[in-house]
C-alpha cells in the first residue's frame, strides 16, 4: 500500500477510534486473498488442476452457451478455461457460468457502471491487492482467474455459505436478490 495512504489510516486510526481495527481486519483480508492468488497462480505453474472438461461436459455447455457466445472457437476457449480456473479454486464450473451470466452475460469486454471489468465483473482495486497492477480484466484467463480466486475466498470467509460468499462477492452482503439470481441460473440453464 502506498506510504501516504498508510500514514493517513493511521492518523485515522489514532483519531477515530475502531478504524485502525477496520483496517487490519481490511489488511489481514488482502494477505489472505493474494496468498490465495499465489497458490493458485503456483499450482498453475507447477501442474495444478489442468485437467480438461469432459467431451460430453464441453459439448453439452457450449450448446447451452450457443446464443450468448456464437464465435464456436472462442466459446469452447472460454469454456476450457473457465473449467481449469474453478477447478484451481475448487468451485463448480457450473456455478461460475451462473455467476457469469448474472454479472456480463458473457460479456468479456462488459464494462458496469461502477467499473467492475470483464466476465466475472471484476473490480480493478484487485489488480492491485491481487495481481501486478497491470494485468487486463478484459483478458478472459485473468478475468476468471480473479473472480473465481475471490468467489473461493468468500466462501472460505464464509465457511462454505454459499448464499453469504455470493452476497459478498456482489457486495450486497445482507440480502440476497443476488445470490438467488444466480441460484435461479444456475438451477434453469448450467446444472448439469
Amino acid at each position: 500500500m502506498n506510504p501516504r495512504i498508510c500514514l493517513v489510516v493511521l492518523l485515522l486510526g489514532i483519531l477515530l477510534p475502531g478504524s485502525a481495527t477496520a483496517y487490519s481486519a481490511q489488511q489481514q483480508t488482502s494477505e489472505r486473498l493474494y496468498q490465495a492468488m499465489r497458490d493458485i497462480i503456483a499450482a498453475s505453474r507447477d501442474g495444478g488442476d489442468h485437467r480438461q472438461p469432459d467431451a460430453e461436459w464441453l459439448a453439452e455447455m457450449s450448446e447451452r452457451l450457443r446464443n450468448r457466445v456464437p464465435e464456436s472457437d472462442y466459446r469452447e476457449a472460454m469454456l476450457q478455461a473457465l473449467y481449469q480456473e474453478a477447478r484451481l479454486a475448487n468451485l463448480e464450473p457450473e456455478l461460475v457460468l451462473a455467476v457469469i451470466e448474472v454479472e456480463s452475460n458473457f460479456d468479456r469486454f462488459a464494462l458496469s457502471h461502477a467499473g467492475a471489468r470483464g466476465l466475472m465483473q471484476v473490480m480493478p482495486f484487485w489488480l492491485e491487492t491481487l495481481g501486478n497492477g497491470t494485468d487486463n480484466l478484459f483478458r478472459v484467463r485473468t478475468n476468471l482467474r480473479f473472480g473465481c480466486t475471490i468467489l473461493r475466498h468468500y466462501l472460505d470467509l464464509e465457511n462454505g455459505n454459499l448464499t453469504r460468499a455470493l452476497a459478498r462477492y456482489n457486495g450486497s452482503l445482507g440480502q440476497t436478490w443476488y445470490p438467488d439470481r444466480v441460484y435461479q441460473s444456475l438451477a434453469e440453464r448450467w446444472h448439469p
